[in-house]
């Protein structure tokens, strides 16, 4: 099969053969509301559904698009006006802010300006694709097209609705075995491995990756940090309990359950986590002189403990003792952040240890094994029964139904 041409190729091939002559050919072989015999057609050469998925793209775009970008480009000009008025030094930290919030004004501007190139893209290889032959190549590459232009705007829309303190922050996502024993570390496991599979399908910026190990040589926690921006807010919702319900090998009909906590917390990367946190308050284990003892082949695992709430922050995925003290504090800070403004408290000694359990043993999500197999989310009441689908990273239902209720 030859190789499919470019727009630009097929462009150039097609201006040589009067316009509206050969588009009126086509409509009459093809009609554009795709009743009759050009429907038909598509149909059996089996792109109908790309030829529907196209036409629903691009008018979804330029329904949509323009309005955005109108918006947003009103944004980008009174960003630019402020910073013309402001002496960018009076104020260093305000004119980061200013400074950071008109580069993401220029850059939401240029990606809509790309999603509308993109429509446009979509629907001129559409045309060129209907006007000899009905060239598959050509309709697969404008389908593509379409599919990025509508899952960009699915972000866009998605990203508007984030609006908390934290929300446009990257996001560290830890999980935990809350119970001793090989089934418990390895549905922690296969929970990690399932926001593994979802940052690699949204194509996510994956910055550092650790595990700590059990002496069962499983995952007793694992954290991943992801470096986009509004993934805090994306995945804030997944925070809680995620259950595991299967049968029981030893007695048939009757049913366990193990747990894993998921913890989801910013990623400050551009600046530091205010909140004060005296020195006395915290366990940090090992201690540096007990540090110094171990055999360093052991890793420089470092656990941080807040001692009036309970609660507690590891960090192995640096290559010192003390880079993995300094992240693990910066987590355990980043945790007492979000608790004290829940329980809105003004300081970290305020946050009991009977708060703490509540909200680290809520419920999130279900997930049942079994001949009924059924993933039941708690937050927002969709139920699926694709189990293993869920498993493999496709949690997008649930993540746009916790962030729509949110609203």
């Amino acid at each position: 099969m030859a190789a499919a041409a470019s727009p630009a190729t097929c462009a150039r091939a097609s201006a040589s053969v009067p316009r509206a002559g050969r588009l009126a050919v086509r409509v009459a072989a093809l009609p554009a509301d795709g009743r009759g015999d050009g429907a038909a057609a598509y149909k059996e050469l089996g792109l109908y559904s790309w030829k529907k998925r196209i036409e629903d793209a691009v008018n979804r775009v330029e329904i949509t698009a323009s309005s955005a970008l109108e918006l947003e480009e009103a944004k980008r000009i009174k960003q630019e006006e402020v910073l013309r008025k402001r002496n960018l030094w009076d104020n260093p930290a305000k004119s980061h802010e200013t400074l950071s919030a008109f580069a993401d004004a220029i850059r939401v501007v240029d990606h809509l300006k790309d999603l509308r190139y993109k429509a446009e893209e979509a629907k001129l290889i559409s045309q060129l694709a209907e006007m000899d032959v009905i060239n598959r190549e050509l309709f697969k590459q404008a389908y593509e097209s379409s599919i990025d232009a509508s899952e960009y705007l699915d972000r866009y829309q998605m990203y508007k609705l984030l609006k908390g303190p934290y929300d446009k922050e990257g996001a560290c996502i830890i999980v935990t075995a809350v119970s001793e024993g090989v089934a418990s570390e390895m549905w922690a496991e296969k929970l990690f491995g399932m926001y593994t599979s979802w940052a690699q399908k949204q194509g996510c910026k994956v910055g550092l990756i650790e595990k700590i190990a059990s002496t069962s040589g499983h995952a007793q926690s694992a954290a991943m940090e992801i470096e986009s921006e509004y993934m805090f807010g994306t995945l804030c919702g997944e925070k809680g309990m995620h259950r595991m319900i299967y049968s029981s090998l030893e007695s048939s009909g009757t049913y366990q359950a193990v747990s894993a906590r998921v913890d989801i917390i910013p990623l400050f990367l551009d600046r530091p986590v205010y909140i004060q946190l005296d020195d006395n308050d915290l366990k940090i284990s090992p201690s540096p002189d007990e540090h110094k003892k171990r055999d360093s082949r052991n890793g420089a695992s470092v656990r941080v403990q807040h001692i009036p709430s309970g609660l507690t922050a590891e960090s192995s995925g640096e290559r010192s003792y003390f880079a993995n003290k300094l992240k693990a504090t910066s987590r355990l800070k980043a945790k007492l952040l979000l608790i004290a403004r829940e329980l809105k408290v003004s300081e970290a000694k305020m946050i009991s240890k009977d708060a703490i359990e509540e909200m680290c043993n809520r419920e999130t999500r279900r997930y049942t094994f079994g001949p009924q197999k059924l993933v039941h989310d708690l937050n927002t009441g969709i139920q699926l029964s694709e189990l293993n689908s869920v498993l493999e990273g496709d949690i997008e239902p649930f993540i746009r139904g916790r962030i729509i209720s949110r609203q």
